[in-house]
């Protein structure tokens, strides 16, 4: 039988994943946005700080989600979910990392690694569906997380935990549950 994690851990693990893949989406994003060149040339330093922004304004929006208790969604529309969030995260992450102007502030670029991260996260979303079906559609329990299974519906279920043993019992006064006639 699979372990259960804990419900607390199985949440932070949660948001731990969802942040630390748009961070990283949104740092190799910026990465190829900057161009081609040497590695010294990359903007590193740009590229780590937007990546720090992308995972709080992540872990920010996750909570929302969670707050609004919108977590335990079908396949397709938690990708698409998971696919607007990781584009407001790397664009508002482009916005705080640079003092933001309307007249100076690079739009091109910052939707540029907007559009590379979601890129990325659609291919992760699509490569991390397990189970495979061999009927090409999307089994009922199949999610764009890379959490194993168990952790990932720990998190998002919002069912009440299941009856204990001790409850499941039969009264103990001795006489049977069921009155006879």
């Amino acid at each position: 039988m699979a372990d259960v994690v804990p419900k607390w851990r199985a949440v932070v693990l949660d948001f731990v994943e969802r942040g630390g893949w748009s961070a990283g989406q949104v740092f190799f994003a910026t990465l190829l946005a900057g161009g081609i060149g040497s590695v010294a040339d990359l903007p590193w330093a740009e590229a780590l700080t937007l990546a720090v922004s992308a995972f709080v304004s992540s872990v920010i929006l996750t909570g929302v989600q969670y707050l609004s208790k919108q977590t335990n969604l079908a396949f397709w529309p938690d990708l698409i979910v998971r696919l607007a969030k990781t584009f407001l995260s790397s664009l508002s992450a482009s916005i705080l990392a640079g003092a933001f102007d309307v007249t100076t502030f690079d739009w091109e670029t910052a939707l540029n690694v907007a559009f590379l991260a979601t890129l990325a996260s659609l291919g992760k979303g699509l490569l991390a569906r397990e189970p495979a079906a061999p009927n090409g559609q999307v089994p009922p329990d199949a999610s764009p997380s890379t959490l194993p299974t168990g952790t990932y519906r720990e998190a998002v279920d919002h069912a009440p935990a299941p009856p204990t043993i001790d409850a499941t019992n039969p009264p103990a006064s001795g006489g049977s549950s069921v009155p006879d006639r």
